[in-house]
């Protein structure tokens, strides 16, 4: 496990800044714990001082994971950012989308959010941003990325998408052979 080289914190501080935009201050800058991000076995880990002392007596091949994981680095240095970051993400949300009942099926299965799942959306959404779903009654769901603003939103028709699916909920059982 070893510190983020300053590429490798620029690429994952700028996928972070997409979802919850100067909020990323409140996840390095804590008054309880000083935190820290790590990388292991190209997957960034947010992990905390005390817990980070501990797992130095264990041996990077017997390390499998440490605090939460954010996400991952693909083989092009891309960072993609999985849905173990959720809680944090939905925390310090910029942007939110809530979707209906009807429409929270259909997004747990991996489908893109449609104006007619739209319960309400955060006022002056751009295009293409980053946004954390949650259900009506403020569960969160998943994060995706906007397909139209919240001004073109409005004239679109029922069928038309709004978010496009990045992550949800759904993937533990979905892709759990996967994970491991």
């Amino acid at each position: 496990m070893r510190p983020l080289t300053e590429d490798e914190t620029k690429v994952f501080f700028e996928k972070l800044t997409k979802y919850i935009g100067k909020n990323v201050l409140h996840l390095v800058d804590r008054s309880d714990e000083t935190y820290y991000f790590r990388l292991h076995n190209e997957k960034v880990y947010y992990v905390s001082d005390s817990m980070l002392r501990q797992a130095v007596s264990i041996g990077r091949d017997q390390l499998a994971s440490l605090g939460v994981c954010f996400g991952k680095f693909t083989k092009s240095k891309k960072f993609k950012l999985h849905i173990t970051a959720l809680d944090y993400l939905a925390q310090y949300a910029k942007y939110k989308l809530w979707i209906k009942p009807n429409g929270e099926g259909s997004f747990l299965y991996g489908n893109h959010v449609l104006k007619a799942h739209i319960g309400r959306i955060t006022e002056d959404t751009p295009e293409h941003q980053g946004v954390i779903i949650f259900s009506m009654s403020d569960i969160p769901l998943g994060f995706g990325v906007t397909a139209r603003s919240t001004v073109e939103i409005r004239k679109l028709k029922p069928t038309d998408i709004v978010a496009f699916h990045q992550a949800d909920i759904g993937e533990y059982l979905r892709e759990q052979d996967t994970l491991f």
